[in-house]
C-alpha cells in the first residue's frame, strides 16, 4: 500500500461526502471505488464506480458517512488528492484536485502523471 502513516490517502469535500453517502444510502452500496487506467489523449484516466462489497486490497477512506475504496493499481496515483462534487447548469460531478497531475488534455477527460519512482 501507499498510505502515509496518520494520513488518508484521499480527502473529500462536505458537497463530495454528502453526494456519495446520499447515494450510497439510495442505491444500498458499500461505497464508490475510484482507480485509474490507460487512455485519453493525456493518458490516464479517472474511474469511478458504485461497489457492492469493499476488495480487501483497497485503501478504504470514510468521511461523514461516506466510503471511497481506492483500487490497489491507483493508490500510488491518488494519494493527496481531494474529491469535490461540482453542480453546475449543464452538467455536476466529481471533480478530482490531484496534487501529482502535471498535465490535462483540453476536454479535461484525461490526465498524466508525474514519474512514479520504481519500486
Amino acid at each position: 500500500m501507499f498510505s502515509i502513516p496518520g494520513k488518508q490517502a484521499v480527502t473529500m469535500t462536505p458537497r463530495a461526502a454528502g453526494q456519495i453517502a446520499r447515494m450510497m444510502q439510495r442505491d444500498g452500496r458499500q461505497g464508490l471505488r475510484i482507480g485509474v487506467r490507460k487512455g485519453g489523449c493525456a493518458g490516464m484516466e479517472y474511474t469511478m464506480e458504485w461497489a457492492d462489497s469493499v476488495n480487501p486490497l483497497d485503501e478504504v477512506v470514510e468521511q461523514d458517512g461516506a466510503r471511497v475504496m481506492i483500487a490497489p493499481m491507483a493508490q500510488m496515483f491518488l494519494i493527496g488528492t481531494e474529491i469535490d462534487y461540482e453542480t453546475g447548469l449543464l452538467e455536476s460531478g466529481f471533480k478530482f484536485i490531484n496534487p501529482n497531475v502535471v498535465d490535462a488534455c483540453g476536454c479535461g477527460e484525461s490526465v498524466k502523471f508525474s514519474e512514479v519512482p520504481a519500486r
